[in-house]
């Protein structure tokens, strides 16, 4: 990156002492602007002066100023303390004393504005110098004439140590909240994201529960369905199932599904292991079982542990579509919004039909965009017409 930072006088530049591309600690000189006429010092040759660093708030202290006998004929003409003038030099010149002069004309022409509310007096570079740090100058007491502010008292004001206030009081974090922030914060720092979305005809789906809820024996959900369907296309992609584990990519065996369940200390997300190869009524069983288990807080590690894909289904708050962090060090996490109605396109004519969002997310060092649009175009084809696929 190049920055343009202008030089704070006019003059003869001399001791250049760096070249494009090198690296200079802040605060060393780099070169010397010397007034016309002025000699550069002798001890200004040797490669020591080169690197004698000179902190930036003493410059105005340790480079002496002095004045153009002109300057000085004028400034003791108007009983003008030469310590308050500015100037942009090692050398007060007549252009100095006479900016200071039109200053402090135009403050006593305005001092009756200022007094009721109107424009701070303050010098041109002082009222630069302020609002390049972000100061207000109606903070700073002006040493000028009539109070202005100069640029000393901006430097100033500066250099105090600014009143910090106490942050508030930060809300008890359990440890389980806490462990969720950090892995989330890692994932999103480390996994490279890319989204992939689709949305499908729910009708078949919803007739699919129907007819399974008049002979089952227990209560079967939507994310029941997709359990099952999605263990079903994992097995048929099985790449969007491994891992990204030692810096290669690692081919899961099993298929266990974490569903992403939300509980007071945070978000937790325990496993149906083997996910594949139970029947619907032993997902709905298990499902029941962990998700009512996390609520309680009365999981044991190897249910939240082995897990190969996640889903996150947010369907019941109402959510359309959503975009999900994929839970390391898994493939991808599939993002499940509500079944709402909308009318779409059928045949050429508009029909109303019962629409799911999926959002696919995935770690694109092991699934890329064509293997993770293949699965969910596998899962979306099972989701519109899953009779008869699933036994």
């Amino acid at each position: 990156m190049t920055v343009e930072i202008e030089a704070p006088a006019s003059g003869t530049l001399a001791h250049l002492s760096a070249s494009a591309g090198d690296e200079i600690p802040v605060g060393e000189i780099i070169a010397w602007i010397f007034a016309s006429g002025e000699a550069i010092p002798a001890q200004m040759n040797t490669r020591a002066a080169k690197s004698t660093p000179v902190p930036l708030s003493k410059t105005y202290e340790t480079i002496p100023v002095t004045a153009s006998p002109v300057a000085a004929r004028i400034a003791a003409q108007h009983n003008i303390d030469l310590s308050r003038i500015e100037t942009g030099g090692n050398r007060i010149t007549k252009a100095d004393v006479e900016a200071y002069l039109n200053l402090n004309l135009n403050l006593q022409n305005s001092q009756t504005d200022t007094t009721n509310g109107g424009r701070i007096p303050a010098s041109p570079k002082a009222r630069r110098l302020a609002h390049e740090n972000g100061i207000d100058l109606a903070t700073i007491s002006g040493t000028g004439p009539n109070g202005a502010v100069l640029t000393a008292d901006v430097l100033a004001a500066e250099s105090k140590p600014v009143e910090i206030p106490a942050p508030a009081q930060a809300a008890p974090m359990s440890r389980a909240w806490r462990v969720m922030a950090e892995r989330l914060a890692e994932s999103w720092r480390t996994v490279p994201h890319f989204y992939l979305q689709r949305e499908v005809d729910a009708t078949r789906l919803i007739e699919w529960r129907t007819a399974i809820m008049k002979r089952a024996a227990v209560k079967i959900t939507y994310t029941d369905l997709l359990v099952k369907l999605i263990a079903e296309s994992l097995r048929q992609h099985p790449r969007v199932n491994a891992m990204w584990m030692n810096e290669g990519i690692v081919y899961n065996e099993q298929i266990n599904i974490g569903l992403a369940v939300a509980i007071e200390d945070g978000l937790i997300v325990p496993v149906i292991h083997d996910a594949d190869r139970l029947t619907l009524e032993e997902l709905a069983l298990r499902r029941d079982d962990i998700v009512t288990r996390a609520q309680n807080a009365k999981l044991l590690p190897g249910d939240i542990q082995g897990g190969t894909f996640t889903i996150s289904n947010l369907g019941m708050y109402k959510i359309d579509s959503f975009n999900a962090i994929v839970n390391p060090p898994q493939a991808a996490i599939l993002a499940v919004g509500r079944i709402a109605e909308k009318i779409v396109p059928l045949d050429g004519q508009p029909v109303i039909r019962p629409m799911m969002m999926l959002n696919l997310s995935c770690d694109h060092r092991v699934v890329d965009g064509a293997r993770g649009a293949q699965f969910l175009g596998t899962l979306a084809e099972f989701i519109e017409e899953p009779l008869g696929l699933i036994k």
